[in-house]
């Protein structure tokens, strides 16, 4: 349906007049009669009652009017929310990011937005790589906060490191490796690895599968976790290693230990991604504060 026709529609019962209604609407009463007579064929019936004073709904104008107000309000808003973004200006901002990653890098990010922009009202969402990606994809996120899955994602979106990291193995408490201040590639190559499923954490096994065969060994994989928790708590019962990279150190999960890598070529990137096109102002200001120590 016609929205320049609801609009006119809506005018009309405003204003009780087709007189008042073409006056605040600038076009003639003649114009406004065959948009009438135009909404009235599309709807299959008379919407407005004639009379020379004035007009009145009929029950078909009132079902008209309570089912399309609410409708009519929502895409102005989403009109108006799409124009202040085309401009650069937004009043929300979206963000998905990693919960173990959030407290040395999204947060002060997050203070430096809000003393920029505290009119910005942001909404947080913990998901991993995989969720991340699939809200971008669909607009339900404007900004993403993952690690290796961003290397993925620079066709469809804007990309750029936050950190280069160093890289931790997991492991259960009495595992023998626990007893190791560091981890030799090496040392890796009898163990079974704890994956990650493809869509929780995109590329995450072919990236353990690349660290070991550049120490000369192929990588055996026991299960694949469906989260990093899983991960950590898979670690003990299968006594299996997770590769990680160091912010999911901060975790605690009982009976699980890491150990640092020994490997300088060893290293997961955190990455930030946001919508292609015209960037907001928060989201520049967020992706700025993000990078600002790789710039």
């Amino acid at each position: 349906m016609n929205l320049d026709l609801l609009r006119s529609f809506f005018a009309i019962v405003e204003h009780g007049s087709l007189n008042k209604a073409a006056d605040r609407l600038r076009v003639s009463q003649s114009t406004l009669t065959r948009q009438m007579q135009a909404l009235e064929q599309e709807a299959g019936g008379p919407l407005l009652e004639r009379s020379p004073g004035g007009v009145a709904l009929t029950a078909t104008g009132h079902a008209l009017i309570e089912g399309a107000r609410p409708l009519l309000a929502k895409f102005d808003a989403v009109l108006a929310n799409v124009r202040q973004r085309a401009r650069g200006q937004s009043a929300e901002l979206r963000i998905g990011y990693l919960m173990s990653a959030a407290a040395d890098y999204l947060n002060p990010a997050l203070s430096a937005l809000r003393k920029a922009h505290p009119e910005v009202k942001v909404k947080m969402r913990d998901l991993s790589p995989g969720e991340q990606i699939a809200a971008l994809r669909v607009g339900e996120i404007d900004v993403a906060l993952v690690g290796y899955a961003g290397t993925f994602l620079e066709k469809e979106f804007y990309v750029r490191n936050i950190a280069v990291l160093p890289v931790l193995v997991a492991m259960a408490e009495d595992n023998p490796l626990a007893k190791l201040a560091m981890v030799k590639p090496a040392d890796l190559r009898k163990v079974v690895f704890v994956g990650a499923e493809e869509a929780d954490m995109p590329g995450h096994n072919q990236w353990v599968s690349r660290l070991c065969k550049r120490a000369g060994f192929r990588a055996r994989f026991v299960q694949d976790a469906d989260s990093l928790t899983h991960a950590l708590s898979l670690s003990v019962t299968e006594g299996a290693v997770s590769l990680q990279p160091d912010y999911a150190g901060k975790i605690k999960v009982p009976g699980v230990v890491f150990r640092p890598l020994q490997d300088k070529a060893a290293t997961c990137p955190l990455m930030v991604a946001w919508q292609r096109g015209k960037a907001s102002i928060p989201v520049r200001t967020l992706v700025e504060a993000l990078t600002a120590k790789t710039s």
